[in-house]
């Protein structure tokens, strides 16, 4: 078994957060989950030499002080940290927005669940593509 992988879930919204924890540790109980309530808090932990290596970031779209976008964007600019894979969650299925989140640098985009059910699917989903 290699080294725990660690995910840096970021999304302001604390029962959103709760529920894709617990959905992902439903998926692998492996998986070490750090909480982060925005992107400017991400950043700040991330560039700390103490913090874990992230093996990917899961991003909400819509947060205060430093949105998703703002965020991913500031990640691909470190070098450091440029090849982390980044999977952007967001309640909109906007066409638009999916392309701007591309095009700024995530490596996939998900649409948020509405249901447990489908916070567990999508950590399977973020387990199988992003992690194994």
């Amino acid at each position: 078994m290699g080294p725990i992988k660690t995910i840096y879930l970021v999304d302001d919204d604390q029962d959103d957060r709760f529920f894709i924890k617990e959905a992902i540790q439903g998926a692998d109980i492996s998986l070490q989950i750090v909480e982060v309530e925005n992107g400017l808090d991400l950043l700040d932990l991330i560039q700390k030499q103490e913090a874990p290596i992230a093996s990917l970031i899961l991003l909400d779209m819509n947060m205060p002080k430093m949105n998703g976008l703002e965020t991913v964007s500031a990640i691909r600019s470190y070098p450091a940290l440029s090849a982390i894979p980044v999977i952007m969650i967001s309640t909109s299925s906007n066409a638009t927005l999916i392309a701007t989140a591309y095009k700024a640098g995530v490596s996939g985009f998900l649409t948020k669940p509405s249901t447990f059910e489908e916070f567990n699917l999508l950590a399977r989903e973020i387990v199988v593509n992003f992690l194994d």
